[in-house]
């Protein structure tokens, strides 16, 4: 997994709240293999188009300056609904490595973690803050700093929160089995201090 230290890109602003993992990706798009093509096509794929599969063209992530947007900013509650990883998939495939939030659903903001998405928190007003700066609306590049953990747009900077494993996690690209090895040396004493306190467990040699 590529880490994650510092991010400058544009960033969509996305001024809902209780986005569920079903909007993130509907259901329906899921049988589709993940390989043809990625599943970036499809984010948020019912809030941004119309019922005849038209874009919307006044949903923020439809708009010319955020077409390379490599963040996104929302309200409380992002990531929210069923546990499915797909919409992190969705959201990578797309080119999202940041969602700005001041909550997020819990199994959400852990897959994001294992496929190299920062869940950055926020307080609410720090969100009302980004959402509403001109800066952001008209495309302009913002800085989140996972050394750092700040946010800088324009002459706002602002700090953000998330979970310290997750953090170095994310620093230095680790997946679950390089946060295990990470513990290789510990691991190694308790597993000597244990054999030789209990020889019964080892298997008995010819």
């Amino acid at each position: 997994m590529k880490s994650f230290r510092t991010l400058t890109a544009p960033a969509c602003p996305l001024p809902f709240a209780n986005v569920d993992t079903d909007q993130i990706i509907p259901a329906r798009f899921m049988r589709q293999p993940r390989q043809d093509g990625g599943y970036g096509k499809f984010l948020l794929h019912d809030m941004r188009r119309d019922d005849k599969g038209a874009l919307l063209q006044d949903f923020p992530l439809n708009k010319p300056q955020f077409s390379a947007s490599q963040i996104m900013i929302a309200r409380d509650n992002f990531g929210c609904g069923s546990s499915r990883e797909p919409a992190v998939y969705a959201l990578a495939d797309f080119g999202i490595q940041c969602v700005i939030a001041p909550s997020f659903g819990d199994i959400f903001s852990s897959n994001c973690i294992r496929n190299g998405v920062l869940p950055a928190r926020i307080s609410a007003q720090d969100a009302e803050s980004l959402l509403a700066l001109q800066s952001i609306l008209a495309g302009q590049n913002i800085t989140v700093d996972l050394e750092a953990m700040t946010i800088t747009a324009g002459n706002l900077q602002l700090t953000f929160d998330v979970p310290e494993q997750w953090r170095v996690r994310l620093l230095n690209g680790w997946d679950d089995i390089d946060l295990t090895l990470s513990h290789a040396d510990a691991i190694k004493a308790f597993t000597e201090h244990y054999q030789a306190a209990n020889p019964w467990t080892q298997p008995r040699r010819a």
